[in-house]
């Protein structure tokens, strides 16, 4: 069903469940990958809701990932972080992954932090890094151009040089992170269906492709946010290095657990985020304000 500015009408009325539930609107959009919801409890006056009041939202059944909408304030600036999201390999569609983001838009969102929990592929990666990511490998999408609204040709590729992630953004993100005194680099992400670990053989591919991180999520959020003309940095916390020559086994619960060691680092680019929107600019520190 049409809405207003690319938006479904659905996506409207579930913003304004959300507001009749004691939600509030926000400027700066989160997606809070696996392991990463709890980021929310350093927001100021937070309020939480399960995704069930929208009334179109699904809820996930993937480990770490709560189905929940936080609103709070972070350094003044209003944000609302979706705790978890839903993937392909559950069984969701394209237009139902997206969901979130179009609630978000309604809301008010006009900056988004897309974060996941992905594996590194490149030597010299460690657990706990962030890959600031500028470009993507969608290894999973398939758009059927005869069914897809035309706004939807931004999702195919079908306008040359647009610009997915902001490079400001990814600028800003890198700052941080290292002001922080984190490990962070820039690179590609590629994403695979799932759920199943990748096989030595395809991390091998992934590296010849280019790929510096794979997971299993990213970037039909990222590309919903941009055809809805949102500014949009995303972030992998790295949980485990993919060696194809000596792997090692990793489950949920160890991705959830490694995911959370990096929370004190992204939320120095949460807060730097916010100071921006604020109009603080890139070139103030966040170690200036509150570590709470």
């Amino acid at each position: 069903m049409a809405g207003t500015g690319g938006l479904r009408a659905e996506a409207m009325a579930a913003a304004a469940r959300v507001l009749a539930a004691g939600g509030r609107r926000g400027s700066l959009g989160i997606v809070l990958g696996t392991g990463l919801g709890t980021l929310v409890e350093r927001f100021d006056d937070v309020v939480c809701l399960p995704v069930g009041v929208t009334g179109w939202l699904a809820a996930s059944t993937a480990t770490g990932h709560a189905g929940r909408i936080a609103c709070g304030r972070v350094v003044g600036c209003p944000v609302i972080a979706l705790q978890g999201r839903v993937h392909a390999y559950e069984g969701f569609d394209e237009a139902t992954i997206t969901r979130g983001i179009e609630v978000l838009v309604a809301l008010g969102v006009r900056t988004l932090l897309v974060t996941n929990a992905s594996g590194g592929l490149r030597p010299g990666m460690a657990g706990g890094e962030l890959l600031v990511i500028d470009d993507h490998l969608d290894l999973v999408r398939r758009p059927n151009a005869a069914t897809e609204p035309a706004e939807y040709a931004v999702e195919r590729g079908g306008r040359a040089g647009v610009e997915i992630y902001r490079a400001r953004l990814v600028s800003l993100a890198l700052s941080a992170a290292r002001r922080a005194g984190g490990r962070a680099r820039a690179g590609v992400y590629a994403r695979l269906l799932g759920p199943t670990y990748e096989t030595r053989a395809e991390y091998r591919m992934l590296l010849r492709l280019g790929a510096d991180a794979v997971g299993m999520s990213t970037t039909p959020e990222v590309l919903a946010a941009r055809r809805l003309g949102v500014d949009v940095v995303a972030v992998s916390v790295i949980t485990n290095v993919a060696n194809p020559d000596a792997p090692e086994e990793t489950d949920a619960e160890d991705v959830c657990r490694l995911a959370a060691g990096a929370a004190d680092c992204l939320w120095r680019v949460i807060q730097a985020l916010a100071i921006d929107m604020a109009g603080g600019g890139p070139e103030r520190s966040t170690t200036t304000t509150e570590d709470r």
